[in-house]
């Protein structure tokens, strides 16, 4: 591997041959802020907050797209760099709601987080139009504040880079654009399979889980990661937990095999663990009626009459059908269950083909 080494801020710095000069900052940790930037996708440099000074260059370019050189000299914290990062910020704001207080997205809203930083108060450009377009909530899983977004693009990339499903894209031109559907169709009548994606990637408040909107503040939330339920690939996520109950499900970019990347059910479906329906007692059936029993007391009853049924058919009078919804060490003690204590080779599994 090829390196270079150039100057950041004063700081001798030396980076693979390749490197963007925000990669470059950040592998040094040197904060460079961004709203449009993820490491997972494909930079754009739309949001523009990135900007350095880079000696010989007469702009400020972004650097999520500027390739690091040799020799090369950065300057991340001048007073022309802090006073176009403040403007970009007044020009987002001016169009934004300010309903911080309000909104789902406080205390984890990167447009906030960098509002405080450089002291932006929504007080510069006031005086311009705003957006009033209606809020998208025609889906039991996403709310769409379109008013709250900031066009940075990411839910675009999600949707097309990490999912392959390209249903969302800009639309409209100038003052008027926004992002959405094809044809500006609410999320329940297009082609989206609600995986979640956009929401996980989005830095503002116009993408959150409906479920959670109400539910609790990030800083009262405990996160608890765990292995999704629903198959057996072993995608990992965070419980959201307040309270001792489960509020929802957020993706965690540190999950060993999906990363963020999560399906309807893994990042939605968490409703069944407070639901009234679900069972949470074994239940036998005695004189024909399901009554309430301990683990104990079930799990004899099951050993008892597979043994008499072994007893009087053998055992290949019995067989097991296993799943792909269980793991790979839940199948595997199935399997063996049945061979080395039923004496079968009766096991079948769902995904076989």
């Amino acid at each position: 591997m090829e390196w270079i080494t150039l100057t950041i801020d004063g700081r001798s710095v030396s980076v693979p041959k390749g490197t963007t000069v925000l990669q470059a900052c950040r592998m040094n940790n040197i904060p460079i802020p961004t709203l449009c930037h993820d490491p997972e996708l494909t930079a754009t440099g739309s949001c523009r907050l990135c900007i350095v000074e880079i000696e010989g260059m007469r702009n400020l370019p972004p650097s999520c797209v500027t390739q690091a050189t040799q020799g090369m000299v950065v300057r991340t914290r001048t007073e022309k760099v802090r006073e176009a990062r403040k403007t970009i910020l007044e020009l987002l704001v001016a169009n934004h709601p300010l309903d911080c207080m309000t909104c789902q997205k406080m205390g984890s809203c990167d447009l906030a987080k960098y509002a405080y930083e450089y002291q932006v108060t929504g007080e510069a450009f006031s005086g311009g139009e705003r957006r009033q377009l209606p809020i998208d909530d025609s889906n039991p899983f996403i709310l769409r504040d379109p008013n709250k977004c900031i066009l940075c693009g990411k839910c675009i990339r999600a949707c097309e880079e990490v999912q392959g499903r390209s249903v969302l894209d800009f639309s409209y031109r100038g003052f008027n654009t926004q992002v959405g559907p094809a044809f500006n169709l609410p999320y329940a009548e297009s082609e989206c399979v609600f995986c979640g994606s956009c929401v996980s990637v989005c830095p503002v408040g116009a993408l959150t889980e409906k479920e959670m909107v109400g539910q609790g503040r990030p800083w009262e939330v405990k996160k608890v990661q765990t292995t999704c339920p629903f198959c057996g690939t072993g995608c990992n996520f965070d419980l959201n937990v307040k309270d001792g109950k489960v509020i929802g499900v957020t993706s965690n970019p540190e999950a060993p095999v999906n990363g963020r990347a999560l399906c309807v059910k893994g990042r939605f479906g968490m409703d069944m663990i407070h639901s009234p329906n679900r069972l949470t007692t074994p239940l036998i059936k005695k004189d024909g009626e399901f009554v309430e029993a301990s683990w104990d007391e079930a799990l004899s009853l099951v050993a008892e009459k597979l043994g008499e049924i072994k007893a009087q058919y053998g055992a290949d009078s019995i067989a097991a059908l296993s799943s792909a919804r269980c793991t790979n060490e839940e199948n595997y003690l199935m399997q063996k269950f049945m061979r080395a204590v039923i004496g079968t080779n009766n096991v079948d599994h769902c995904a076989r083909t």
